[in-house]
C-alpha cells in the first residue's frame, strides 16, 4: 500500500521509516510533488492533523496520515503544547524553542512533562485517529546531540538519559510517535 506522509521533516521521516520497514510505500510530501506548506490553525492536536490529512487527501486522492505532536509541561498549564514547533516564534528553532522552555521552568520544582502525538490517517476517504503518549520529565539544562526538537531536555519515563542522549533504536522504545504509528499500523494490518 502507498501512503503519503504528510510532512517534509526529515528527522520524523526517518523516525517512521525506521518502524514501518517495506511493509508500505511511505511517500514524502515533497516525494509525492506537494510544495506548499499545510497550515495548523487549530488548537488541538487532532484538528491539526486532521486538517493535514485532509487536505493533502483532497489534493492527490491518496491514501495518506499526518501527525502533530507536543510537549505537554505540568507546571507550565501544558505549555508549549499545540504551539511546540513555534513555542520560541515563527521561524520554528529547535535551539530557541529550548531556550524559552528553560527559562519558564526555572524555579518550578514539578518537572512532569509528556510528548503526545496524534495521527490522522486517511484511508479511502475515511479519517482514523491515533495517538501515544510518552510521559517524562524536563532536565534543568540540554544534554546529548541526537534528535531534534526538545530531545535535549526530554528523559522518559523510566530512563535517566535524554531522548538526544539515546540512538534512534533506543528512542523508538519510548517513542509517542512510535506508539501512534504502532496503533495505526495495527489497524491497517487487520
Amino acid at each position: 500500500m502507498k501512503l503519503i506522509f504528510a510532512t517534509n521533516n526529515k528527522h520524523k521521516i526517518d523516525e517512521l521509516k525506521a518502524v514501518v520497514g517495506s511493509k508500505f510505500e511511505l511517500l514524502t510530501l515533497s516525494e509525492a510533488g506537494i510544495d506548499q506548506d499545510i497550515p495548523e490553525p487549530h488548537d488541538t492536536l487532532e484538528a491539526n492533523a486532521s486538517e493535514k490529512s485532509k487536505t493533502i487527501y483532497n489534493l492527490t486522492g491518496i491514501n495518506c496520515f499526518a501527525d502533530d505532536t507536543g510537549l505537554e509541561v505540568k507546571a507550565l498549564d501544558g505549555e508549549p503544547g499545540v504551539k511546540s514547533a513555534r513555542y520560541a516564534g515563527d521561524e520554528r528553532s529547535f535551539e530557541k524553542n529550548t531556550e524559552k522552555l528553560l527559562q519558564n521552568m526555572v524555579g518550578k520544582t514539578n518537572r512532569k512533562a509528556r510528548f503526545r502525538s496524534v495521527i490522522s490517517l486517511i484511508i479511502d476517504g475515511n479519517e482514523f485517529l491515533f495517538e501515544g503518549i510518552c510521559n517524562g520529565t524536563i532536565t534543568d539544562q540540554p544534554r546529548g546531540d541526537k534528535g531534534f526538537g526538545y530531545d535535549p531536555v526530554f528523559v522518559p519515563e523510566g530512563e535517566s538519559r535524554t531522548f538526544a542522549e539515546m540512538s534512534m533504536r533506543e528512542k523508538n522504545i519510548f517513542n509517542h510517535r512510535r506508539k501512534a504509528m504502532d496503533k495505526l499500523l495495527q489497524f491497517l494490518n487487520q
